[in-house]
């Protein structure tokens, strides 16, 4: 009978750590090595005071490296309650809320006009479903920086090839408008 009770514990605390989904989740919560970011934020040539947003920005570090480093006003765009929460504490326990911030939402409501970068870390398909909302929305000059996956039918004006984690990594860095 005990070991029917703790196999039902064990089931029950399973359940409650599976991962949130949303259905308009873009991609799985996988967070960039800190290489990567720091080699993403410099292919942005990001300059102080500009606007950064890290769609999908899971534990915010993308947004803590572009205030931190770069003196950005840094905006991340998150589905997970959980992993906003998480990030916001981090910034608060940083003292950096004055130049970062997380946002619970949807990248699909987000206005992006005043965006200076756009970080994505998300997949293939995903970016070509995000592609129109980023022409759209995105200023002449505005770079979309995204880690592992194109955006297909755009030309990376800077490509990179970076080896994290045992495995290799690229980075593709666009201008808008986006050359064809």
């Amino acid at each position: 009978m005990r070991v029917i009770a703790l196999l039902a514990l064990a089931s029950a605390a399973s359940w409650a750590q599976k991962p949130e989904f949303h259905p308009n989740q873009l991609a799985p919560y996988v967070p960039s090595p800190m290489l990567i970011v720091d080699r993403m934020l410099e292919a942005a040539k990001i300059k102080p005071g500009e606007k950064l947003y890290d769609l999908g920005s899971g534990d915010g570090r993308v947004v803590i490296a572009a205030a931190q480093k770069y003196d950005a006003k840094a905006v991340g765009i998150e589905l997970s309650q959980r992993l906003v929460r998480t990030s916001q504490e981090e910034i608060k326990r940083l003292g950096i809320t004055e130049k970062a911030s997380i946002v619970h939402g949807d990248v699909f409501d987000a206005d992006l006009s005043d965006a200076d970068v756009v970080i994505l870390y998300l997949m293939r398909d995903s970016n070509n479903t995000l592609k129109p909302k980023l022409e759209k929305s995105l200023k002449t000059g505005a770079r979309v920086v995204s880690h592992d996956y194109e955006i297909e039918g755009w030309k990376p004006n800077a490509e990179e090839k970076v080896d994290a984690y045992k495995r290799g990594h690229k980075i593709f860095v666009y201008r808008m408008p986006p050359q064809k």
